[in-house]
C-alpha cells in the first residue's frame, strides 16, 4: 500500500487508515483480529481509534493485537481525547482532562506511546493555550510522537496551527481529521487550505458518506446497515436526500463503467483529494473491509474526477470562495 507522509512530520502511513468505531459493540474480538490481519497484509499500517469509541472498549482490544497479531513497530497508532459523551461538558480539552485521558488510553492500548494524539473537538471552555500546551507535554514526555486536531472549523484550525508555529519548541499540527466524501465537502472552503498552507494534511474520516456511497440504500435500506441501527440510524440520515442519491447514481455508474465497485470509486475520489494524507475505512466485518482494501489499486481516470467533482459540488460563496480566493483544485473557479 502506498505511504504518505503525515504533513511535515517524519513519519509515514499508509493512504487508507483502518477505523476502530465498531470495534467492541458491532464488531467482536474475533473479526476485528481478523480485520487488523487482513490489513497489515495489504501494507497497512495506520490504525485509527478514541479513547470513547464503545467506551474504551475499542482500545483496549487493539491493545490486545500489539505483539500478537502486528508488531508495535509495525503499526501507526492513531487516537483522540477531549470528547465526553452523555455529560454536561459534551467536550473537554482542558489540560489536566487531556493529560489524564492520554494516561488512560496508553493503559488500554498496552504501549508508552502513540504515534498521534489528536483533540476529537473544539472546547469552548478551554483556552487555545491551554489545549496545546497539553500537546507540547504529551510530545516532550515521549507519550505522543505527534500531534492533531480533529473537528475544527477553519478558523479554530488557522488559530490552533499558528499558534504552535509561532513560538520556538512548540509541537507543530500535523493532521486534522475531518469528514470528507463525495456527500460531505465543506473541509474544501476553508479547513483544507489552512491546513495546506500550515504544512498539514487530512484524514478523511466516512469517505464513504456514512456507508451511502457503497449504492446499499439505492433500494431500501438492509436490515444489517448502519441505517438500520440504533447506534448510527441518526448518523446515516443526513445523506439519505435526493441530492446525495443523485452523487451515488454517479458513483454507480462510474463504477460500472470501470468494473468495479461503488465504494471503490468513492474511497479513491477522497484519497487522492489535494492535502488528504488516508482515508480513514470502518467495516463492521472482515468481508467488509477486504472490499475497501481493494480501492487500493484503482486510480480513477480525470475525466471520471471531473465528472464526480461537477456532480457533488457543494455550494460556495463570498467570502470563503469570493473572487480573490484561491482555489484549493485546479479544476476550481477563483
Amino acid at each position: 500500500m502506498e505511504q504518505r507522509h503525515l504533513g511535515s512530520a517524519g513519519l509515514s502511513v499508509s493512504r487508507l487508515g483502518l477505523g476502530t468505531m465498531t470495534w467492541g459493540r458491532d464488531t467482536d474480538e474475533h473479526e476485528a483480529r481478523d480485520q487488523l490481519s487482513h490489513f497489515c497484509e495489504a501494507g497497512g499500517t495506520l490504525v485509527d481509534t478514541a479513547d470513547v469509541y464503545v467506551d474504551g472498549a475499542a482500545e483496549r482490544i487493539l491493545g490486545t493485537f500489539i505483539d500478537d497479531v502486528v508488531p508495535r513497530h509495525d503499526v501507526v497508532i492513531a487516537t483522540k481525547a477531549a470528547s465526553r459523551p452523555g455529560t454536561d461538558r459534551r467536550f473537554d480539552a482542558s489540560r489536566g482532562y487531556l493529560l489524564a485521558s492520554l494516561d488512560a488510553s496508553l493503559n488500554r492500548l498496552g504501549t508508552d506511546y502513540v504515534d498521534l494524539w489528536q483533540f476529537h473537538a473544539w472546547d469552548p471552555q478551554t483556552p487555545i493555550d491551554e489545549t496545546l500546551s497539553a500537546a507540547d507535554e504529551a510530545v516532550r514526555s515521549g507519550k505522543a510522537r505527534y500531534v492533531g486536531i480533529s473537528n475544527y472549523c477553519g478558523w479554530q484550525t488557522a488559530w490552533a496551527s499558528a499558534w504552535q508555529q509561532a513560538f520556538p519548541g512548540r509541537a507543530p499540527l500535523v493532521a486534522s481529521q475531518m469528514e470528507y466524501s463525495l456527500l460531505q465537502r465543506g473541509v474544501e472552503r476553508e479547513v483544507l487550505p489552512a491546513l495546506m498552507e500550515a504544512g498539514a494534511g487530512i484524514l478523511a474520516w466516512s469517505p464513504l458518506g456514512r456507508g451511502v456511497l457503497t449504492g446499499k440504500y439505492r433500494t431500501g435500506t438492509p436490515s444489517d446497515s448502519r441505517a438500520a441501527s440504533e447506534h448510527f440510524t441518526d448518523f446515516v440520515r443526513p445523506f439519505m436526500d435526493d441530492r446525495s442519491r443523485h452523487i451515488v447514481d454517479a458513483v454507480v455508474t462510474a463504477a460500472s463503467g470501470l468494473g468495479v465497485a461503488p465504494l471503490e470509486v468513492a474511497l479513491a475520489w477522497v484519497r487522492d483529494r489535494p492535502g488528504v494524507i488516508a482515508a480513514i475505512v470502518g467495516a463492521r466485518t472482515a468481508a467488509q473491509l477486504l472490499g475497501s482494501l481493494s480501492a487500493e489499486g484503482l486510480e480513477l481516470p480525470e475525466e471520471i474526477v471531473s465528472a464526480l467533482d461537477e456532480v457533488s459540488t457543494p455550494a460556495r460563496s463570498y467570502p470563503e470562495h469570493g473572487w480573490n480566493q484561491k482555489a484549493v483544485t485546479p479544476s476550481e473557479e477563483t
